[in-house]
C-alpha cells in the first residue's frame, strides 16, 4: 500500500492560438478567450507515475490542485484517470501567487491531508515554467528531493528513480516520504473512456479555503506584481545600395559603423 499525492495545476491550454491571449493590465493578469483551461501536461506526467505505481502496489491517490474558480469538470478528468481524490484549494487569497507562496500553501495542504509515503509533481508548470514549486515544497516539508525523473520504483519503504541527464539518465536511491518532480520523458497520461469519466462523478472533490488550512494572507505576501505588459517591439530596416559587391560591402561596414555595431 502506497499513499501518493500528485499536485496538478489547471494551466491556460499550451496548444491554443496566441490570438487567444489578452493581457488585462489593470487586473494584471494574463487570460485566455474561447479556449477552457487544461490540466499542465506535466502534471499529467506524474499522475500517470502515480498510476503506474498504484497498479503495482495499490493504495490510494490523492490529487491537489490551487487556484480560484477551478473548472471541476477539468479536475474530474484526473478522478477518471484513476485518482482516488481530490482537493481543491480554492480562495481568492491562493490567486496569483509567487513560488514560494504556492508551495507554502500546497506544502499546508499536504499536511492536512495526513500521511503519505511520496509528492509527484510535473517538472514545472506549463504557463510558467519556472520549475520552483517542487522542490520548495519539499523543503517547507523537511523531506528529500529528487528532480526530473522518468521512472518510478519503490521497494521496503525506498523509491528508485531515473532521473534524466545530459547524457543519459542517473539512478537514484531516496527514502520515503519524498517529493520526486516527474519529466515528460516518463510518458503521457492514459486515456479516458466516457464510462471512467462518468464513474468519477461518484468520486469526492473537497475544497479546502485559505482559513481551513490555517493561512493568514500576510503569509502569502512575499513578492508584489507591479505590471503586466506586452513588449512593444520595433523592427527597422534598412536598405544597404551599391553597384559592385565592392561597394556593397564598404557601404555595409559604413552603416554598421554608424550604428556602433562594429
Amino acid at each position: 500500500m502506497v499513499n501518493i499525492i500528485v499536485c496538478m495545476k489547471q494551466v491556460p491550454d499550451p496548444e491554443a492560438p496566441a490570438s487567444t491571449y489578452r493581457v488585462d493590465a489593470e487586473a494584471r493578469h494574463v487570460v485566455q478567450w474561447g479556449v477552457p483551461p487544461v490540466l499542465s501536461p506535466f502534471d499529467e506526467n506524474a499522475l500517470e507515475i502515480a498510476l503506474r505505481l498504484k497498479d503495482i502496489l495499490k493504495g490510494k491517490i490523492t490529487v491537489l490542485s490551487m487556484g480560484r474558480s477551478l473548472s471541476k469538470a477539468i479536475a474530474r478528468k484526473a478522478l477518471a484517470a484513476g485518482a482516488d481524490q481530490m482537493v481543491l484549494l480554492e480562495d481568492s487569497a491562493f490567486e496569483d501567487l509567487d513560488n514560494y507562496a504556492t508551495a507554502f500553501a500546497l506544502a499546508a495542504a499536504i499536511r492536512k491531508t495526513g500521511e503519505y509515503d511520496l509528492v509527484l509533481t510535473g517538472r514545472e508548470a506549463a504557463d510558467t515554467n519556472a520549475g520552483i514549486v517542487g522542490s520548495g515544497i519539499a523543503e517547507i516539508l523537511g523531506i528529500p528531493s529528487v528532480t526530473l525523473a522518468r521512472k518510478v520504483e519503490i521497494n521496503d519503504g525506498t523509491a528508485r528513480i531515473e532521473r534524466v541527464a545530459i547524457d543519459g539518465y542517473e539512478v537514484i536511491d531516496v527514502a520515503l516520504p519524498a517529493l520526486i518532480t516527474i519529466s515528460n520523458e516518463a510518458g503521457e497520461l492514459r486515456s479516458v473512456s466516457v464510462r471512467e469519466l462518468m464513474e468519477a462523478q461518484k468520486k469526492p472533490i473537497t475544497t479546502w479555503s485559505a482559513d481551513d488550512l490555517g493561512i493568514q494572507p500576510a503569509e502569502l505576501g512575499r513578492t508584489k506584481l507591479v505590471n503586466v505588459f506586452i513588449p512593444q517591439i520595433e523592427v527597422r530596416c534598412e536598405l544597404v545600395h551599391g553597384e559592385t559587391e565592392d561597394e556593397l560591402g564598404r557601404n555595409l561596414a559604413i552603416k554598421l559603423r554608424e550604428n556602433e555595431i562594429i
